[in-house]
Protein backbone atom coordinates (compact mmCIF):
# COMPACT_ATOMS: atom_id res chain seq x y z
CA UNK A 1 0.00 0.00 0.00
CA UNK A 2 3.09 2.74 0.62
CA UNK A 3 4.48 1.51 -2.62
CA UNK A 4 1.26 2.48 -4.57
CA UNK A 5 0.86 5.80 -2.16
CA UNK A 6 4.77 6.41 -3.33
CA UNK A 7 4.21 5.76 -6.53
CA UNK A 8 1.30 8.16 -7.24
CA UNK A 9 2.98 10.76 -5.54
CA UNK A 10 5.85 10.61 -7.75
CA UNK A 11 3.43 10.24 -10.92
CA UNK A 12 1.68 13.29 -9.94
CA UNK A 13 5.22 15.11 -9.27
CA UNK A 14 6.47 14.16 -12.16
CA UNK A 15 3.06 15.12 -14.41
CA UNK A 16 3.26 18.33 -12.49
CA UNK A 17 7.12 18.77 -13.14
CA UNK A 18 6.24 17.94 -16.74
CA UNK A 19 3.18 20.42 -16.92
CA UNK A 20 5.11 23.20 -15.71
CA UNK A 21 8.13 22.05 -18.18
CA UNK A 22 5.91 22.59 -21.12
CA UNK A 23 4.97 25.85 -19.96
CA UNK A 24 8.61 27.58 -19.78
CA UNK A 25 9.53 25.36 -22.52
CA UNK A 26 6.97 24.17 -24.75
CA UNK A 27 5.40 25.96 -27.90
CA UNK A 28 3.04 27.97 -25.82
CA UNK A 29 3.55 31.42 -27.04
CA UNK A 30 0.86 33.33 -29.67
CA UNK A 31 2.28 35.71 -32.40
CA UNK A 32 0.09 39.04 -31.59
CA UNK A 33 -1.80 39.77 -35.24
CA UNK A 34 1.15 41.75 -36.84
CA UNK A 35 3.77 39.35 -35.64
CA UNK A 36 5.34 42.56 -33.60
CA UNK A 37 5.32 43.71 -29.72
CA UNK A 38 6.37 47.23 -29.35
CA UNK A 39 7.92 47.99 -26.06
CA UNK A 40 7.51 51.69 -26.06
CA UNK A 41 10.40 54.38 -24.62
CA UNK A 42 9.57 54.76 -20.53
CA UNK A 43 7.20 51.94 -20.80
CA UNK A 44 6.62 50.02 -17.32
CA UNK A 45 7.52 46.50 -16.54
CA UNK A 46 3.92 46.35 -15.28
CA UNK A 47 2.58 47.81 -18.32
CA UNK A 48 3.88 45.37 -20.43
CA UNK A 49 2.85 42.38 -18.32
CA UNK A 50 -0.46 43.57 -19.04
CA UNK A 51 -0.02 44.60 -22.76
CA UNK A 52 1.29 40.55 -23.17
CA UNK A 53 -1.76 39.66 -21.36
CA UNK A 54 -3.99 41.72 -22.94
CA UNK A 55 -3.16 40.42 -26.41
CA UNK A 56 -2.91 36.52 -25.66
CA UNK A 57 0.40 36.51 -26.14
CA UNK A 58 1.72 34.49 -23.16
CA UNK A 59 0.00 31.32 -21.58
CA UNK A 60 -0.97 33.45 -18.47
CA UNK A 61 0.96 35.96 -16.00
CA UNK A 62 1.46 33.83 -13.18
CA UNK A 63 3.59 31.57 -15.91
CA UNK A 64 5.45 34.67 -17.02
CA UNK A 65 5.86 35.84 -13.49
CA UNK A 66 7.68 33.21 -12.64
CA UNK A 67 9.71 32.54 -15.62
CA UNK A 68 10.49 36.64 -15.29
CA UNK A 69 11.42 35.85 -11.67
CA UNK A 70 13.27 32.65 -12.93
CA UNK A 71 15.50 34.36 -14.76
CA UNK A 72 15.93 37.90 -13.11
CA UNK A 73 13.92 39.46 -15.78
CA UNK A 74 12.77 42.96 -14.31
CA UNK A 75 14.16 46.39 -16.50
CA UNK A 76 12.35 46.36 -19.48
CA UNK A 77 14.06 47.59 -22.97
CA UNK A 78 12.10 49.78 -25.73
CA UNK A 79 11.57 48.08 -29.23
CA UNK A 80 10.06 46.10 -31.76
CA UNK A 81 10.43 42.56 -30.98
CA UNK A 82 9.13 39.65 -33.56
CA UNK A 83 6.95 37.07 -31.43
CA UNK A 84 6.94 33.68 -33.37
CA UNK A 85 3.95 31.47 -32.76
CA UNK A 86 4.93 28.50 -30.94
CA UNK A 87 8.25 29.95 -29.32
CA UNK A 88 8.56 28.92 -25.50
CA UNK A 89 7.52 31.42 -22.81
CA UNK A 90 11.46 31.05 -22.14
CA UNK A 91 12.57 32.37 -24.72
CA UNK A 92 10.32 35.10 -25.23
CA UNK A 93 10.83 36.53 -21.80
CA UNK A 94 14.75 35.98 -22.22
CA UNK A 95 14.05 37.98 -25.62
CA UNK A 96 12.33 40.83 -23.80
CA UNK A 97 14.93 40.90 -21.35
CA UNK A 98 18.17 40.88 -23.41
CA UNK A 99 16.42 43.84 -25.51
CA UNK A 100 16.93 41.96 -28.93
CA UNK A 101 14.51 43.79 -30.78
CA UNK A 102 14.08 43.74 -34.68
CA UNK A 103 14.74 47.10 -36.26
CA UNK A 104 12.51 48.42 -39.19
CA UNK A 105 13.67 48.32 -42.82
CA UNK A 106 12.34 51.98 -43.92
CA UNK A 107 12.71 52.14 -47.90
CA UNK A 108 12.42 55.37 -49.30
CA UNK A 109 11.58 55.65 -53.18
CA UNK A 110 9.82 59.08 -54.56
CA UNK A 111 8.58 61.10 -51.75
CA UNK A 112 7.77 64.53 -52.79
CA UNK A 113 7.52 66.48 -49.55
CA UNK A 114 9.11 66.39 -46.08
CA UNK A 115 5.35 66.14 -44.80
CA UNK A 116 4.86 62.81 -46.51
CA UNK A 117 8.53 61.52 -44.89
CA UNK A 118 7.42 62.96 -41.60
CA UNK A 119 3.79 60.78 -42.07
CA UNK A 120 5.89 57.56 -43.04
CA UNK A 121 8.27 57.74 -40.11
CA UNK A 122 5.25 58.12 -37.76
CA UNK A 123 3.70 55.53 -38.99
CA UNK A 124 6.94 53.07 -39.27
CA UNK A 125 9.12 54.32 -36.00
CA UNK A 126 7.66 55.14 -32.13
CA UNK A 127 8.86 58.52 -33.53
CA UNK A 128 5.99 60.20 -34.32
CA UNK A 129 5.44 62.25 -37.23
CA UNK A 130 4.78 65.72 -35.41
CA UNK A 131 8.22 65.17 -33.65
CA UNK A 132 10.10 64.37 -37.46
CA UNK A 133 8.38 67.49 -39.19
CA UNK A 134 9.47 69.65 -36.56
CA UNK A 135 13.18 68.12 -37.02
CA UNK A 136 12.83 68.68 -40.48
CA UNK A 137 11.89 72.37 -40.27
CA UNK A 138 14.71 73.26 -37.79
CA UNK A 139 17.24 75.27 -39.15
CA UNK A 140 18.97 74.69 -35.83
CA UNK A 141 18.71 70.70 -36.22
CA UNK A 142 19.87 70.94 -39.77
CA UNK A 143 23.29 73.47 -39.34
CA UNK A 144 25.16 70.13 -37.95
CA UNK A 145 24.41 69.08 -41.70
CA UNK A 146 25.21 72.16 -43.70
CA UNK A 147 21.24 71.51 -44.87
CA UNK A 148 18.42 74.15 -44.51
CA UNK A 149 14.51 73.51 -44.31
CA UNK A 150 14.67 73.61 -48.19
CA UNK A 151 17.96 71.36 -48.89
CA UNK A 152 16.96 68.59 -45.78
CA UNK A 153 15.49 66.25 -48.58
CA UNK A 154 18.52 66.29 -51.25
CA UNK A 155 19.39 63.89 -48.14
CA UNK A 156 16.51 61.52 -48.41
CA UNK A 157 18.14 59.29 -50.42
CA UNK A 158 16.33 56.12 -51.90
CA UNK A 159 17.43 53.66 -50.10
CA UNK A 160 16.61 50.63 -47.73
CA UNK A 161 17.73 51.85 -44.45
CA UNK A 162 17.66 49.60 -41.24
CA UNK A 163 17.39 51.49 -38.11
CA UNK A 164 15.59 50.87 -34.43
CA UNK A 165 12.14 51.23 -34.05
CA UNK A 166 12.71 53.33 -30.95
CA UNK A 167 15.05 56.16 -32.51
CA UNK A 168 14.00 59.53 -32.49
CA UNK A 169 14.10 62.07 -35.27
CA UNK A 170 17.74 62.92 -34.97
CA UNK A 171 18.93 59.22 -35.04
CA UNK A 172 16.66 58.50 -37.88
CA UNK A 173 17.99 61.36 -39.98
CA UNK A 174 21.47 60.62 -39.01
CA UNK A 175 21.02 57.28 -40.85
CA UNK A 176 20.17 58.88 -44.00
CA UNK A 177 22.33 61.38 -43.73
CA UNK A 178 25.31 58.42 -44.30
CA UNK A 179 24.48 57.25 -46.78
CA UNK A 180 24.02 61.06 -48.27
CA UNK A 181 27.53 61.32 -47.39
CA UNK A 182 28.60 57.84 -48.73
CA UNK A 183 27.23 58.64 -52.27
CA UNK A 184 28.37 61.86 -52.57
CA UNK A 185 32.10 60.64 -53.38
CA UNK A 186 34.83 62.91 -53.98
CA UNK A 187 34.23 62.24 -57.43
CA UNK A 188 31.02 62.93 -57.53
CA UNK A 189 31.53 66.39 -55.93
CA UNK A 190 34.76 67.09 -58.55
CA UNK A 191 31.66 66.80 -61.12
CA UNK A 192 29.52 68.83 -59.29
CA UNK A 193 32.31 71.34 -58.67
CA UNK A 194 33.08 70.88 -63.12
CA UNK A 195 28.92 72.01 -63.24
CA UNK A 196 29.20 75.27 -60.90
CA UNK A 197 26.95 73.07 -58.89
CA UNK A 198 26.53 71.83 -55.03
CA UNK A 199 25.51 68.26 -54.38
CA UNK A 200 22.07 69.58 -53.18
CA UNK A 201 21.65 72.00 -56.16
CA UNK A 202 22.41 68.93 -58.72
CA UNK A 203 19.94 66.61 -56.24
CA UNK A 204 17.53 69.48 -56.85
CA UNK A 205 17.97 69.62 -60.48
CA UNK A 206 17.97 65.90 -60.58
CA UNK A 207 14.34 66.47 -58.86
CA UNK A 208 13.43 68.13 -61.54
CA UNK A 209 13.97 65.90 -64.33
CA UNK A 210 12.61 62.73 -62.46
CA UNK A 211 9.33 65.04 -62.63
CA UNK A 212 9.51 65.50 -65.68
CA UNK A 213 10.37 62.03 -67.37
CA UNK A 214 10.42 58.32 -66.18
CA UNK A 215 12.07 57.82 -69.65
CA UNK A 216 15.93 57.05 -68.72
CA UNK A 217 17.80 57.43 -71.82
CA UNK A 218 16.01 61.34 -72.49
CA UNK A 219 17.13 62.53 -68.80
CA UNK A 220 20.87 62.95 -69.49
CA UNK A 221 19.39 65.50 -72.31
CA UNK A 222 16.78 66.75 -70.31
CA UNK A 223 19.50 67.73 -67.90
CA UNK A 224 22.06 69.45 -70.96
CA UNK A 225 18.79 71.65 -71.27
CA UNK A 226 18.50 72.77 -67.89
CA UNK A 227 22.51 73.18 -67.55
CA UNK A 228 22.23 75.36 -71.01
CA UNK A 229 19.31 77.38 -69.51
CA UNK A 230 21.09 77.94 -66.22
CA UNK A 231 24.34 79.37 -68.35
CA UNK A 232 22.76 81.42 -70.72
CA UNK A 233 20.41 83.05 -67.56
CA UNK A 234 17.25 82.20 -68.77
CA UNK A 235 14.86 80.86 -66.45
CA UNK A 236 14.17 77.18 -66.33
CA UNK A 237 10.38 77.09 -66.94
CA UNK A 238 10.07 73.42 -65.56
CA UNK A 239 6.48 72.79 -64.97
CA UNK A 240 7.39 70.08 -62.21
CA UNK A 241 8.40 73.03 -59.83
CA UNK A 242 4.75 74.80 -60.48
CA UNK A 243 3.19 71.43 -59.46
CA UNK A 244 5.09 71.83 -56.19
CA UNK A 245 4.54 74.99 -55.48
CA UNK A 246 0.86 74.70 -56.04
CA UNK A 247 0.91 71.29 -53.63
CA UNK A 248 -1.40 69.87 -56.82
CA UNK A 249 1.19 66.54 -57.80
CA UNK A 250 -1.87 65.28 -59.89
CA UNK A 251 -2.36 68.63 -62.48
CA UNK A 252 -1.63 66.94 -65.73
CA UNK A 253 -1.95 70.10 -67.67
CA UNK A 254 0.09 73.71 -66.93
CA UNK A 255 -2.39 76.99 -67.65
CA UNK A 256 -1.27 80.40 -67.56
CA UNK A 257 -2.93 80.98 -64.65
CA UNK A 258 -0.72 78.65 -63.03
CA UNK A 259 2.28 80.32 -63.99
CA UNK A 260 1.78 83.18 -62.02
CA UNK A 261 1.60 80.82 -58.59
CA UNK A 262 3.59 83.28 -55.99
CA UNK A 263 6.63 80.62 -54.70
CA UNK A 264 10.09 80.42 -54.89
CA UNK A 265 9.93 77.11 -56.19
CA UNK A 266 8.00 77.94 -59.78
CA UNK A 267 10.78 78.28 -62.07
CA UNK A 268 8.66 80.65 -64.74
CA UNK A 269 9.36 83.14 -61.92
CA UNK A 270 12.23 82.71 -60.57
CA UNK A 271 15.64 82.53 -62.63
CA UNK A 272 17.97 79.52 -61.50
CA UNK A 273 17.31 76.62 -59.40
CA UNK A 274 14.32 76.22 -56.90
CA UNK A 275 15.87 76.27 -53.39
CA UNK A 276 15.65 72.79 -53.15
CA UNK A 277 14.30 69.10 -54.38
CA UNK A 278 10.84 68.53 -55.23
CA UNK A 279 11.45 65.20 -54.61
CA UNK A 280 13.53 62.60 -53.40
CA UNK A 281 15.40 61.79 -56.94
CA UNK A 282 16.60 58.92 -57.93
CA UNK A 283 20.30 58.22 -57.63
CA UNK A 284 20.90 57.25 -61.59
CA UNK A 285 19.40 60.60 -62.38
CA UNK A 286 21.84 62.24 -60.06
CA UNK A 287 24.54 60.30 -61.93
CA UNK A 288 22.63 61.69 -65.57
CA UNK A 289 23.16 65.37 -64.12
CA UNK A 290 26.81 64.82 -63.31
CA UNK A 291 27.76 62.88 -66.61
CA UNK A 292 24.86 64.87 -68.72
CA UNK A 293 26.80 65.23 -72.31
CA UNK A 294 27.52 69.23 -73.99
CA UNK A 295 24.17 69.57 -76.39
CA UNK A 296 22.97 72.70 -77.74
CA UNK A 297 19.58 72.34 -76.76
CA UNK A 298 17.41 74.89 -74.73
CA UNK A 299 14.33 73.29 -75.59
CA UNK A 300 12.10 70.04 -75.06
CA UNK A 301 8.36 68.89 -75.20
CA UNK A 302 6.71 65.90 -74.50
CA UNK A 303 6.34 63.98 -77.63
CA UNK A 304 2.75 63.75 -79.14
CA UNK A 305 3.14 59.92 -79.73
CA UNK A 306 2.80 60.07 -75.29
CA UNK A 307 5.30 57.28 -74.81
CA UNK A 308 6.88 58.78 -72.49
CA UNK A 309 9.44 60.09 -74.61
CA UNK A 310 10.53 64.04 -75.62
CA UNK A 311 11.38 65.98 -78.79
CA UNK A 312 14.67 68.13 -78.16
CA UNK A 313 15.51 71.28 -79.95
CA UNK A 314 18.42 74.30 -79.83
CA UNK A 315 15.62 76.51 -82.15
CA UNK A 316 12.47 78.44 -80.59
CA UNK A 317 10.41 78.39 -83.94
CA UNK A 318 11.45 74.36 -83.90
CA UNK A 319 10.12 73.74 -80.29
CA UNK A 320 6.51 75.85 -81.04
CA UNK A 321 6.13 73.45 -83.75
CA UNK A 322 6.48 70.48 -81.67
CA UNK A 323 4.74 72.51 -78.90
CA UNK A 324 1.61 73.26 -81.23
CA UNK A 325 1.65 69.30 -82.11
CA UNK A 326 1.47 68.49 -78.76
CA UNK A 327 -1.43 70.34 -77.52
CA UNK A 328 -3.21 69.42 -80.35
CA UNK A 329 -2.98 65.81 -79.27
CA UNK A 330 -4.14 67.04 -75.45
CA UNK A 331 -6.91 68.83 -76.51
CA UNK A 332 -7.80 65.47 -79.10
CA UNK A 333 -7.30 62.93 -75.99
CA UNK A 334 -9.66 66.02 -73.70
CA UNK A 335 -6.57 66.45 -71.33
CA UNK A 336 -7.03 68.84 -68.70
Amino acid sequence: MKKKILFIILAVILLSGAYAAWKFLGPSVKAPENKYFYIRTGESFASVRNNLGEQGIVPGLKWFDWTSRLIGFKQVKPGRYEIRNGMSLLDLVRMLRNGKHSPVDFVITKIRTKETLASRIGRAFECDSTRMIEFLNNPDSLRAYNLDTNTVMAAAMPYTYTIRWNSDAGKIFEQFYRAYKLFWTDERKEKAKSLGLTPEQVSTLASIIDEETNAESDKPNVASVYLNRMAKGMPLQADPTVKFAMKNFGLKRILKAHLETDSPYNTYRNRGLPPGPICTPDLKTIDAVLNSPKTDYIYFVASSAFDGTHIFTSNYNDHLKYARIYQQELNKRNIR
